[in-house]
């Protein structure tokens, strides 16, 4: 292995991206076809890890099955990563497998595009009950994520869902969904086995605000009307709007269509709900506050129910308290408030927000002075908020920064791009490719082929069908 620690402008700028996501790939798809890079004046040469043997990150792992933009978002993906210009590396963990002074070593510059995972807290009595769950974590269930058991308690009958933003739409469509349903897309055998097995009759979703100030976008809500067997509940006393709320209405056209969404299915509904004839019903509650879960005593450290304020709309959009209290029995809850970032070791963290501080994407230190050569794009760089489209314009701000800075960068010890591969096969890192990925997602295909050709019955269609083992990830993809 060369040990030359050249100029970068005498050679291919080294740069790693850290996440596959759509932050790291959009991030070095924009890198690439820099006008620097167009007009010869640079050559970069960049690595991109994730920590999964498979790409994609959220849009794998973090986004439900019968999401109808996934397919697109994911070919969008695929063909950047396709075209052979940046390489996968799979399977790597940061932190684990490879430090950041490793990283420093064999490349100019690092950018970190790892996301968010977690479930943001929600601090009320009651939360560590049995029966009390965090949405991401069982939106990682749902997706096949390889880290997470295979199993899921689904043995609530009466649910909660706290939030108001897609989250929380999707936790509770794919909770309310019949599993059947669900075949058509790339989900488990195991997830479609716990959620087949499931006797959940009502699904409930609550949010702090009224109807105009849901986080939800009206793709996402109208998919709530599409599940079969499912009726959609609302109510009237929770329709309340403020002058916030109408200049809302009147100046923005999504908040105008998801308004003119629920009011029409208000309108539509039964005054009678005895009336309603599905088997299963979504309800949708605003103006509600989640004050605490509880137990009883025939069902000590179970989820029995939650208490929830009243709230009203206090002329700017913001809601406060009414004094009134009022109590659901449910079995199950699911906070859905938010995804926050983990911490990475060898960089600052911002607990609070979920970041790594920064500005504009340069990475800080502690004193608050840029990291040379340290990067963050995505949301481990502004938190979790924001649409996947919000995440080109990130990319694009920080890759404008890394191009200005480029000629200051620390060079990297060893630029050559054999060295970090003879790294991971000496520390026995199974490293997955873009080869492997193309392995595993024929193996997925023709696993979905074969389901079909074995329920011809059935009528149903299945494209794909998801592996969640990681050995198996793996052994697949490096067969």
């Amino acid at each position: 292995m060369s040990n030359s620690a050249e100029s970068p402008s005498n050679r291919p700028l080294r740069v790693a991206i850290i996440g596959a996501g759509p932050a790291g790939v959009y991030a070095a798809d924009i890198l690439t076809k820099s006008n620097q890079v167009k007009d010869g004046d640079l050559e970069v040469s960049i690595d991109l890890f994730e920590a999964y043997p498979a790409p994609y990150g959220l849009i794998r792992y973090g986004v439900a099955p019968d999401h109808p933009r996934i397919k697109g978002i994911v070919n969008a993906l695929h063909k950047v990563l396709d075209r052979g210009d940046i390489r996968f590396l799979g399977n790597v963990t940061y932190g684990r497998d490879l430090t950041l002074s490793d990283f420093r070593a064999f490349y100019d510059a690092v950018i970190f595009a790892t996301g968010a995972i977690k479930d943001a807290d929600l601090n009320i009595p009651g939360i560590d009950l049995e029966g009390s769950f965090g949405g991401a974590d069982f939106v990682s269930w749902y997706d096949g994520h390889p880290d997470v058991p295979r199993e899921w308690p689904l043995e609530a009958k009466e649910i909660a869902v706290i939030g108001n933003g897609n989250v929380a739409l999707d936790v509770a469509r794919i909770l309310s969904k019949h599993a059947d349903d669900l075949l058509v897309t790339e989900i488990p055998d195991n997830v479609y086995e716990g959620l087949k097995a499931s006797p959940v009759t009502d699904v409930h979703v609550f949010g702090r605000r009224g109807p105009a100030q849901v986080k939800f976008t009206p793709l996402e809500l109208r998919e709530l009307s599409h599940s079969k067997d499912v009726d959609i509940v609302l109510y009237a006393e929770d329709f309340e709007f403020d002058e916030a709320s109408d200049e809302a209405i009147q100046s923005n056209n999504q908040i105008k269509t998801m308004v003119g969404t629920l009011t029409n299915w208000i309108a539509e509904q039964p005054e009678d709900l005895s009336e309603l004839t599905a088997s299963r019903r979504l309800h949708l509650h605003f103006l509600h506050s989640p004050v605490e879960i509880h137990d009883d005593p025939a069902h000590p450290g179970k989820v029995t129910g939650m208490t929830f304020e009243r709230m009203q709309l206090d002329g700017t959009g913001n809601a406060k308290g009414t004094g009134e209290f009022v109590d659901y029995p449910v079995q199950a809850v699911y906070r859905a408030i938010g995804y926050h970032g983990s911490p990475l070791a060898e960089l600052e963290y911002d607990a609070r927000r979920g970041v790594i501080p920064n500005e504009g994407g340069r990475v800080l230190d502690t004193a608050g002075s840029p990291v040379p050569g340290i990067y963050a794009t995505g949301w481990i760089k502004r938190g979790p908020v924001g649409l996947i489209g919000h995440t080109k314009g990130d990319a694009l701000e920080t890759i404008g920064f890394l191009l200005e800075d480029r000629l200051t960068l620390p060079p990297a010890q060893n630029p050559d791009p054999q060295a970090i591969i003879d790294l991971l096969e000496e520390r026995g890192v199974e490293y997955t490719t873009w080869e492997g990925w193309n392995k595993l997602d024929a193996h997925e295909k023709e696993l979905g082929a074969a389901w079909t050709s074995a329920h011809p019955a059935d009528g149903i269609e299945r494209e794909r069908v998801k592996v969640v083992p990681r050995e198996d990830m793996i052994r697949i993809s490096r067969d």
